[in-house]
């Protein structure tokens, strides 16, 4: 009896600490907490095996059930019950996990590019911002380090992907902890701008601190059947910082994931929100992980069917491509991912995008090039440099859907920027990024006549001045009338006028209206 109690208050002791440094979920949906329980069986079952063992030695005692036999019932448990679950059984239940409008219009729902709203810049490219501009913070490097966070978010009509400072050891946790954590950078993904915004109030639950300060530690006593998913940084409209931590539900153990709903954390304060998927504040743009929405565009695409079709008919079964990008629209981030058939042909069948924060989902039929052939295609024009492409941006450039890359050399900086057409990868342009994002669509566009369907005026300039420029191989005539207005045009407008065009001379020109004008075509009588 005095071994029983000892094996008891040992477990006990060890369930205690094991569930402080693993903080599980105490729910019967979630796989860490069978691990939990399974490892809390594991040490009793042990312990009393040892204490059996030894009084076996001594005297011959009589054979008595051992704990460690519970786990095996409990893992043949969980397995019949996903098994139950699995979509060989419940191929709707997968599909419907996320509802997709295929009645999207591209031309229709997407504005027109405005490339003063364009991302360029990566998580990569603004992860070296930002370690440049720490560096620079000389009272902040030696006691704190940059997360590799870099949400992308929608800021007061900006575009920014902000990060937290972290402390950069526990020893920096300790001396600095009454202070916490004093502040985030932000990095303007249209323009490039980092800063490092201080704040009156240091964040004190952050993921790097410890103890009871420990961020997911501190919820998990708030909240302890509660399963997390994967948190975020954001700021809300004011500039406050804020972590979001998705709220997960299962079916059956772990299986067929979905979210529930959000905690927001304040922290500086230690305070928590609690909203389900229907109430959550337009500020927070992500909700739903990414990995779970591709996730769950693969069941819609695989078992709308039915499970025996996904096996054998493999009817209209499709995936997403590898990778997604981000597209910010009407102060909302929404996830881009390319649909491919089962057979992976390098080929698109379309695209769907996702609001990060509500889950609506559009597909948009478009055929063509999948992103990773589109990235291939821009770097073999550049083959020589080894330059490397950025994910393609999805844009709608005169009403058609195309790919926008940044190719970036070993060091990690944009060099060039190059444009692909969704549709024919083989329709793809490369351009210095010195000449401007602007210029580089302009060459693009004249190179394959795609101006053709945007609005064009006529009208008759007189020549002040003429200049020419070679870009990537193509010659280009910059044009700037007596009325003082810009224009440009590609040799390809007109290789047996343009080139004896003279200052004084008067033109008549259909152009499409910009900062700098394209001409489409020179009017001849």
């Amino acid at each position: 009896m005095k071994n029983k109690i000892i094996n008891i208050i040992i477990t006990a002791v060890f369930a205690l600490i094991y569930f402080y440094i693993a903080i599980p979920a105490i729910n019967l949906t979630s796989p860490a907490f069978y691990a939990y329980i399974i490892a809390i069986l594991a040490v009793y079952g042990l312990l009393d095996l040892t204490t059996s063992i030894e009084m076996i030695s001594r005297r011959k005692v009589e054979f008595k059930f051992n704990t460690l036999l519970l786990i095996p019932v409990i893992i043949l448990g969980i397995i019949i019950v996903n098994f139950i679950a699995a979509p060989i059984f419940n191929s709707k239940a997968y599909a419907n996990r996320i509802t997709i409008d295929e009645t999207g219009d591209f031309a229709k729902d997407i504005k027109a590019v405005d490339f003063k709203k364009v991302p360029l810049l990566d998580k990569g490219s603004s992860q070296k911002l930002g370690d440049r501009t720490m560096g620079e913070m000389s009272d902040l490097v030696s006691q704190y380090y940059v997360s590799d966070l870099y949400t992308q978010i929608s800021y007061n009509e900006d575009i920014v992907r902000v990060t937290p400072l972290e402390y950069a050891s526990i020893i920096k946790y300790f001396s600095n902890r009454k202070e916490g954590v004093k502040g985030y950078i932000s990095v303007n993904s249209v323009t490039g701008d980092a800063n490092i915004e201080r704040l009156d109030k240091g964040m004190k639950y952050v993921p790097s601190a410890f103890l009871n300060e420990d961020m997911m530690r501190h919820l998990r006593f708030k909240y302890p059947s509660t399963i997390f998913g994967t948190y975020t940084f954001e700021i809300d409209d004011e500039g406050k910082p804020y972590y979001i931590i998705p709220i997960v539900k299962y079916i059956a153990v772990g299986a067929r994931r979905d979210i529930s709903g959000v905690i927001v954390l304040d922290p500086v304060t230690g305070e928590t929100e609690k909203y389900d998927t229907g109430s959550i504040p337009n500020w927070i743009d992500h909700v739903y992980e990414p990995d779970l929405i591709i996730e769950q565009t693969d069941d819609w695409g695989t078992y709308k069917g039915g499970f025996w079709n996904s096996i054998f008919a493999q009817k209209n079964v499709t995936n997403t491509t590898d990778g997604y990008n981000y597209l910010a629209m009407d102060g909302d981030i929404f996830l881009y991912t390319g649909i491919t058939s089962i057979q992976s042909d390098e080929s698109n069948l379309g695209f769907i995008l996702s609001n990060m924060r509500t889950k609506e989902t559009v597909f948009y039929t478009a055929p063509g090039a999948e992103e990773y052939s589109a990235m291939a295609s821009a770097e073999g024009l550049v083959q020589e440099k080894k330059y490397e492409s950025t994910f393609p941006l999805l844009i709608n450039l005169n009403n058609r859907p195309t790919y926008l890359v940044s190719l970036k050399d070993a060091a990690g900086l944009v060099k060039k920027y190059a444009f692909i057409d969704v549709q024919d990868y083989q329709k793809v342009t490369v351009s210095d990024v010195t000449l401007g994002i602007e210029k580089a669509s302009t060459a693009y566009l004249n190179e394959f006549n795609l101006v053709d369907e945007l609005e064009t005026t006529s009208s008759e300039i007189k020549i002040s001045s003429i200049k020419t420029a070679i870009i990537d191989g193509n010659t280009v005539y910059y044009i700037i009338d007596d009325a003082k207005k810009k224009y440009s045009a590609s040799i390809t407008v007109s290789k047996d006028i343009l080139p004896f065009l003279n200052v004084g001379d008067n033109i008549k020109i259909s152009y499409v209206e910009g900062e700098v004008n394209t001409i489409k075509e020179i009017i001849t009588e």
